[in-house]
């Protein structure tokens, strides 16, 4: 751990027996007794991609005990290669090595990495051990936890996954260093979210530490993941599959989506769709008379601070955010499903906004 670095912290995702720990600190990649616990057995497929392997990856295999059989794959970077081609290649890669139901997958990366691991490690041989260990702050904060896994569909994002947990999370904030700045107002995105759906003083907190954040002071960044991850585990817990609660996680995921799938993979990162995406149902949420203009403006400037954008891209027309949010996994017998706010701090799942008042919104939203 480096001089004067905060003390690491461990959170708990309760889910009885497959319960399992979020280790957040600096200085935990390599350090083996965050991670040697939680291997399955002696086989383990170190899973990363072209960015980060050349930071991270002979780092973490470092802190790894000196008796097991360690495999790598490093796969393209970016969301385009978030595919079902993609998961074969970790698939292909595990039966010509020989791994056994007893391995373990790493996932070492961001979000993307994150998600194909896990669905591969969801289905190789029924199903084996996967540790996630995010070195983006989205991933920290949002994707490696909660189980969520898959790839993206040409007609859909994350339409095809599974549900299957991590045995520990493993968050170390100085790979945060490595990241490009976009990147990292990507990520404080899914940090805003948990603000707004959730905590209005986490708000506030974010408000007054942004630049904090941003500059990547080491005290403000376990605080903002601790708090993220937290307000994450106590969701799940509750609510693992996606059945109720958890759905209110997707606060500008439907408008985020659409912007993703219209504008191409990557394009626009997840973060950046998200952050317009909130501002989009808060507007929304203001035309149903849930918000005042006072909140929807607080809402602007805290995803400004963040370094997002806030208008949707020009090319967008009402028809081709319809017909993409269509597709959102929320909806159910045909009814669109969004996830609004009736105040900051307390966000709702509605499926009776009039179609009218969505479309006048998608109309009249600033493009840039």
């Amino acid at each position: 751990m480096t001089p004067h670095a905060p003390s690491p912290v461990t959170l708990n995702v309760e889910l009885g027996e497959r319960s399992y720990p979020i280790h957040i600190g600096v200085g935990l990649l390599g350090d083996p007794q965050w991670l040697t616990p939680y291997l399955a057995g002696r086989q383990v497929m170190v899973v990363t991609n072209e960015v980060v392997a050349p930071h991270y990856l002979e780092r973490f295999k470092a802190g790894l005990p000196g008796d097991l059989e360690v495999r790598e794959l490093v796969l393209p970077d970016g969301e385009a290669t978030k595919t079902l081609d993609h998961v074969s290649r970790i698939w292909d890669a595990l039966l010509e090595a020989g791994f056994n139901r007893r391995c373990t997958l790493v996932a070492l990366g961001g979000g993307v990495i994150g998600d194909m691991v896990g669905f591969a490690a969801a289905g190789y041989q029924r199903g084996v051990a996967f540790i996630q260990v995010p070195t983006t702050l989205l991933a920290q904060v949002d994707s490696s936890v909660g189980g969520k896994t898959g790839v993206n569909h040409p007609l859909g994002k994350n339409m095809i996954g599974a549900f299957w947990q991590p045995r520990a999370v493993l968050i170390d904030t100085d790979s945060l260093a490595t990241l490009p700045p976009r990147e990292l107002s990507a990520g404080l995105a899914e940090v805003i979210k948990y603000g707004l759906i959730r905590d209005v003083d986490f708000l506030s907190w974010l408000e007054a530490n942004m630049a904090a954040l941003r500059a990547l002071d080491q005290v403000a960044l376990r605080e903002a993941i601790r708090r993220s991850c937290a307000l994450k585990a106590e969701i799940v817990a509750a609510d693992e599959t996606e059945q109720g609660v958890r759905a209110l996680l997707n606060l500008g995921h439907t408008f985020g989506h659409a912007i993703e799938a219209h504008q191409g993979y990557g394009n626009w990162l997840h973060g950046e769709a998200v952050g317009t995406g909130m501002l989009m149902a808060a507007e929304l949420s203001q035309r149903l008379g849930w918000l005042s203009e006072a909140d929807v403006a607080r809402a602007r400037r805290i995803v400004a601070a963040a370094g997002l954008p806030e208008a949707a891209p020009r090319a967008m027309g009402v028809d081709d955010f319809l017909s993409r949010m269509r597709l959102d996994k929320k909806n159910i017998d045909a009814r669109l499903r969004l996830i609004l706010l009736r105040g900051l701090g307390d966000a709702c799942l509605d499926d009776q906004t009039p179609p009218s008042l969505l479309e006048a919104l998608l109309r009249d939203y600033p493009r840039s």
